[in-house]
């Protein structure tokens, strides 16, 4: 079974943009969530995906990702998102050796840069490059849909 395990920073400066290898626009809606699963729509500019992840346990969870159609990929945000579709840039970073990717938002949530790095075990070791700043994995305010709450509350 697939599994997911990654940790999620803030990032710190600009630093980071330095050492993008790729970056692509995305956009990103939720379908469904309940009791800390959830189904997500991504489309991307050549293609689409759907996401279907478990509830978490420790900093893992199950992680299934397929490919759809683009015109599906677009119903789905379009027709099925309820509001909660989200623009941003995704920059891929190499660094020692780890893939680190760091989101910067759009429209809503413009603004808002998070870090993520994928890892093969909840122990496995790694370096942070310097433009990483406090680890938020885990924390509830940094859920995309908090993180919309709290600026439309603004």
């Amino acid at each position: 079974m697939p599994m997911e395990i990654e940790r999620k920073f803030l990032v710190v400066g600009d630093l980071w943009r330095q050492q993008v290898s790729r970056s692509e626009k995305m956009r990103d809606g939720l379908v469904a969530t309940t009791d800390g699963r959830k189904v997500r729509v991504r489309l991307y500019d050549d293609r689409a995906t759907i996401i279907i992840k478990g509830a978490r346990v420790g900093i893992g969870r199950d992680e299934f990702e397929y490919d759809i159609s683009t015109a599906d990929g677009l119903a789905l945000l379009e027709d099925h998102c309820g509001g909660s579709v989200l623009d941003k840039t995704r920059h891929h970073i190499k660094f020692k050796g780890c893939d680190w990717t760091v989101d910067e938002y759009h429209g809503a949530l413009s603004g808002t840069f998070l870090a993520e790095i994928e890892l093969p075990s909840e122990d496995a070791d790694f370096k942070r490059p310097t433009w990483i700043g406090e680890e938020v994995t885990g924390h509830q305010a940094y859920r995309k849909i908090n993180l919309v709450k709290a600026r439309r509350q603004k």
